[in-house]
């Protein structure tokens, strides 16, 4: 997998304490149900980051397949739980 990085998606991603490395590290072990397609040629994946903490990552795949992270945080507790239930 390619990613595309700027300075624009690397700040975004810090302004919620997530880096690149971790957004990319949940999207390339994303297992089934996800990614899921969230509309706009947008798909959303949840997973542990860094420490095991769960998080939701956003992200558009490129006509030559290069993913671009246009966002990423920390899942809420409610978001926490319904992924829990998600993943069992």
């Amino acid at each position: 997998m390619d990613f595309r990085w700027n300075e624009r998606n690397i700040d975004h991603l810090g302004e919620h304490g997530v880096s690149p490395e971790e957004a990319e590290h949940i999207i390339r072990v994303a297992r089934s149900p996800y990614p899921r397609d969230i509309g706009d040629e947008k798909y959303r994946v949840c997973g542990r980051g860094r420490g095991g903490r769960p998080l939701q990552v956003i992200y558009l795949v490129d006509e030559d397949g290069t993913i671009l992270v246009i966002h990423a945080r920390p899942l809420s507790d409610k978001e926490k739980r319904r992924w829990r239930r998600t993943m069992k």
